[in-house]
């Protein structure tokens, strides 16, 4: 197959500020008495800074404009025992991806916006090193991992953070009991390496303007009882809400986890050799490069396709089936990496 091509975007809005004059009224009243003078000020107007596009999110950066500091991608447990998690709702993207046992877990990335506190953070796995080789050279935390699939972080294009050797950025928040209790926030994990000024390339491409698709209300993702997805479109908030088992998928400040995208992405799966976990559940290969299926959730409609990426080190480009790039509203973007093996539906 081949390669395809990478789209770079980053768009800036100016910012517009209006100010007021000064209006002299001079009133001449007659004789050689001085004329007396009236002076009226306008209040200042302003507009609120847009600044340029985050490039992991496309939203307005502000007026302090994007941070000069690199993509923080975090390994975030997603057993119903961890949840309600903490920070996903200031992520730029997150990634959901099967693991051993059908259940799932999370790859949350930060930019633009700094959580005071994200977590539980979780091991690595061997998928995860797919995922972090298009984020522009990350940091990477998680907490461990078993020997073969570190051997693989560590090959990846990423600063390999194990939380295990920097104790010092750890935080336990009362009330979380290990296994589901190492948080840290993104202002420590960025200080760990502070040098690193770079901006992440951008993933997706941004629009307001939704392409043409097919009105949806939900979408259903079937991982396993653990991690029985759905996504419902709520009209009000013009964003899809997240629930497991039909419960409300909640952070830990008690908000519903609210997207501005799902971007469901069929990929082949395959598992061994290795062992994760006691009960013998084996680890999950998944292929990130090629093409599959691929469903665009945005702005209450769905818009179909197939994902493509050429390599590890290339993003991956949603292509529409008239051969189109399809444009995400700006806002966070969930990623649903689907086995082939799990049946999706949509109403």
């Amino acid at each position: 197959m081949s390669g395809v091509a990478r789209v770079w975007l980053i768009s800036g809005v100016a910012a517009v500020v209006v100010a007021g004059g000064i209006v002299a009224v001079l009133v001449m009243r007659g004789g050689n008495s001085p004329a007396p003078t009236t002076t009226t000020t306008a209040a200042p107007t302003t507009t609120a800074v847009a600044g340029p596009a985050c490039p992991l999110s496309g939203v307005p950066s502000g007026a302090g404009g994007v941070p000069p500091r690199p993509a923080l991608a975090v390994k975030i447990d997603n057993y119903p025992a961890a949840r309600p998690q903490s920070g996903l709702e200031q992520a730029d993207v997150v990634f959901e991806e099967p693991v051993e046992g059908g259940i799932t877990r999370l790859v949350a990335v930060f930019q633009c916006q700094s959580p005071p506190l994200i977590g539980p953070v979780r091991s690595a796995r061997a998928i995860d090193a797919q995922i972090v080789d298009e984020l522009s050279h990350p940091l990477f935390f998680h907490v461990g991992g078993i020997g073969p699939v570190l051997s693989i972080i560590s090959a990846a294009d990423d600063v390999n953070l194990d939380l295990g050797y920097h104790g010092s950025v750890i935080q336990h928040p009362p009330g979380r009991y290990a296994p589901y209790n190492t948080y840290f926030s993104a202002a420590a994990g960025w200080g760990l390496d502070a040098g690193d000024t770079t901006q992440p390339a951008p993933l997706f491409t941004y629009a307001d303007t939704p392409p043409a698709g097919t009105p949806l209300s939900s979408i259903h993702i079937p991982f396993a009882p653990t991690n029985d997805v759905t996504w419902n479109w709520d009209a009000p908030s013009k964003k899809w809400l997240l629930s497991y088992s039909g419960t409300p998928a909640t952070v830990a400040t008690g908000a519903q986890i609210a997207a501005a995208n799902v971007v469901v992405q069929t990929v082949q799966v395959s598992y061994g050799p290795w062992v994760e976990n006691a009960q013998g559940g084996l680890e999950v290969q998944a292929r990130l490069t090629g093409s599959g299926p691929l469903l665009v959730l945005r702005d209450g409609e769905e818009i179909s396709g197939t994902w493509q990426r050429a390599a590890t080190s290339a993003p991956t480009m949603l292509v529409a089936s008239n051969g189109t790039t399809i444009p995400l509203k700006p806002g966070l973007t969930w990623v649903e990496l689907v086995p082939s093996a799990v049946g999706v539906s949509s109403h």
